[in-house]
């Protein structure tokens, strides 16, 4: 019976699943709340041609983000631009929000450039703002050498995690990042020509539930992607460094990681109940079947009753909530009336000391 047993195990082994990433380095990344669900080699440094745009993008609506609609005449900093191009012309003007359609659908390196001198006076200055900025939202792993990408003079290194925060500081606070790198289609006219750009990020038009994408390739970097999706409340970022088969794996791990979490609401506000207490915001979390199961909460209040709703996943703290006391109207009216009364009587008690001396 044994040796039947084997034998079974050597023709039908059990198939273990694991995930096929082929990046050299990944995260995938909860937007919402910033949980990682899932990261590879992460943390470590790496040419990132491309997607540095990215960060070009975010100290452009930074700075000038009430200039977008403000025309921009291009300058000779175009002339030693190779690589991927929208081919803008010698004193061509467009404006400066066109010229982000350009650096993020057309990957145009003299998008970048042109932009760079506009907004900071010059490149130098630009890139000056891209590390400050980096530092700002808490990339500490990066560097940046100038607005573009291309790694042949100058190089700019990050790495997966430090992408994942800029993507999701761009996704959570500017709703133009998700109307610009969300876009199929883009056309528009200079005072010289039209363009008809089309996004370069193919998994853009291949996967149903993306909503941004930047993609990025040299020879020195390999090729890199840079995503977010969304799937029934879940909104996921995924990061993917070195990878010979971008859009193939990003669709793969987020058709795992869709199928893994479902977002949660742990704390609703409106059906929140603790006796003289409410809480201002929801809070939602990415949970397997599973961890729902390990997910608590616990009210902490101190000696003057001010408090905190503490959510808890297998006895670790995942997030805190203020707790708000709800004043009793009519013990704040009692209150009132009491020290409106004390009032008077301390200013009679003292008028009447006044009057007998």
């Amino acid at each position: 019976m044994k040796k039947i047993l084997i034998l079974l195990i050597i023709l039908y082994p059990i198939k273990v699943f694991s995930i096929n990433d082929t990046s050299h380095s990944s995260i995938v990344m909860d937007i919402d709340s910033g949980r990682i669900l899932y990261q590879h080699d992460s943390n470590t440094e790496r040419l990132i041609a491309s997607t540095t745009k990215l960060m070009t993008f975010l100290v452009t609506v930074s700075y000038a983000y009430d200039k977008l609609d403000s025309e921009v005449t291009v300058g000779e900093e175009v002339l030693k631009m190779y690589g991927t191009n929208m081919y803008l012309s010698l004193n061509e003007r467009l404006t400066l929000k066109d010229l982000l359609y350009g650096l993020i659908l057309r990957s145009g390196n003299d998008a970048s450039v042109v932009i760079s001198k506009y907004v900071a006076g010059d490149i130098d200055n630009f890139v000056y703002l891209m590390n400050l900025k980096a530092i700002e939202i808490g990339m500490t792993n990066t560097k940046f050498s100038n607005p573009h990408g291309l790694d042949e003079e100058t190089k700019n290194y990050s790495t997966a995690y430090d992408l994942g925060v800029l993507t999701r500081y761009l996704f959570l606070n500017y709703p133009i990042f998700k109307e610009i790198a969300g876009t199929k289609y883009y056309d528009f006219k200079s005072n010289l020509k039209s363009y008809n750009l089309v996004n370069r990020s193919k998994i853009i038009f291949t996967y149903k539930n993306i909503l941004t994408a930047k993609n990025g390739y040299t020879p020195n970097s390999g090729k890199c992607l840079v995503t977010t999706a969304s799937n029934n409340d879940l909104n996921l970022l995924i990061v993917t460094l070195d990878d010979f088969d971008i859009y193939s794996n990003h669709e793969r791990l987020y058709n795992y990681y869709f199928n893994k979490y479902k977002n949660k609401v742990i704390l609703n506000k409106d059906t929140f109940k603790v006796p003289n207490y409410y809480i201002k915001n929801n809070y939602s979390y990415p949970l397997t079947k599973e961890e729902i199961t390990k997910i608590d909460t616990q009210i902490l209040l101190d000696n003057k009753n001010n408090g905190t709703v503490e959510v808890l996943l297998d006895n670790k703290i995942i997030h805190k909530e203020v707790l708000y006391k709800i004043e009793n109207k009519n013990n704040s009216l009692l209150n009132k009336i009491k020290k409106y009364l004390e009032k008077i009587g301390n200013n009679l008690s003292f008028k009447k000391k006044v009057c007998y001396h």
